[in-house]
């Protein structure tokens, strides 16, 4: 999986939070929220050009501006990137231990009932 870096992050956050596809403008307000101030529309447009070169939004050129959506689910980068760390152990049963020993009881839970326990 490629690499986010904390400005693609944060557009592909409010991305997958819009209840619809956005235009770069939109995109650039919406980060001035979040606490990226100051940014030029061309660098949020360099952003989404970035994110759309590595699989994680897709652009609608039939509307102008264009518009851009997440590809896929939070869910599903979440679920990608828990599984590229665990790649990365030395020993997966182990970190996978660590990682049940660390869950809560609710997620706990959740897990044996996704595994049929």
């Amino acid at each position: 999986m490629q690499s986010l870096g904390e400005l693609e992050r944060s557009a592909l956050e409010q991305l997958w939070d819009a209840a619809e596809p956005l235009t770069p403008a939109a995109l650039r307000e919406l980060l001035a929220t979040g606490g990226e101030r100051g940014l030029a529309l061309t660098t949020v447009m360099t952003v989404l050009s970035r994110l759309e070169k590595k699989g994680f939004v897709a652009r609608d050129r039939s509307l102008r501006p264009a518009t851009y959506a997440p590809v896929h689910a939070r869910e599903d980068y979440v679920a990608e990137v828990m599984h590229d760390a665990l790649g990365a152990a030395g020993d997966r049963t182990e970190a996978l231990a660590r990682f049940v020993g660390r869950a809560s009881a609710d997620e706990t839970a959740a897990l044996k009932r996704l595994l049929g326990l």
